[in-house]
């Protein structure tokens, strides 16, 4: 946010009245409200290149999964649930499929977000996060699977 921007915005505030600004965030995502994707720092984590895997290369990775919770925290826990379990909004992702089978899901829902009847149910995480975070948070959400 720009100094005059926030200046008006405190003096809205002060004065009672209501300033409207819109501001474009490149790295915006809609689906249950504005989400801006928060970074993840991959530190520690090999670099996976451009190409995407198809499978988890992080799977068991105490790394990974150190990093995929604080990156699941930050950027999923809005619809997901803390701890992945859901209130309803989107998918209890614990019972996601381990392995392979929960990876392609993963990956597709991920790199493609979910739209449906022209609204967007979640947004589309793969360029914001990039792999490395992504497969950090799968890590992760392996860790609380409930069948």
């Amino acid at each position: 946010m720009n100094a005059r921007l926030l200046r008006l915005a405190v003096a809205g505030l002060l004065t009672g009245t209501v300033a409207v600004a819109s501001m474009v965030v490149s790295t915006a995502a809609f689906a249950h409200g504005d989400v801006t994707p928060q970074a993840v720092d991959t530190t520690g984590l090999d670099k996976l290149g451009e190409n995407w895997r198809d499978a988890n290369p992080y799977r068991g990775n105490p790394r990974a999964i150190e990093i995929g919770s604080s990156a699941f925290n930050q950027n999923c826990a809005r619809c997901h649930g803390l701890g992945a379990v859901s209130g309803g909004i989107a998918p209890d992702l614990r019972y996601l499929d381990k392995g392979d089978t929960g990876d392609e899901w993963f990956k597709e829902r991920v790199i493609n977000g979910s739209i449906r009847n022209g609204v967007t149910y979640m947004p589309r995480f793969g360029e914001a996060l990039g792999q490395e975070a992504l497969w950090a948070i799968r890590s992760w959400l392996e860790t609380v699977h409930e069948e």
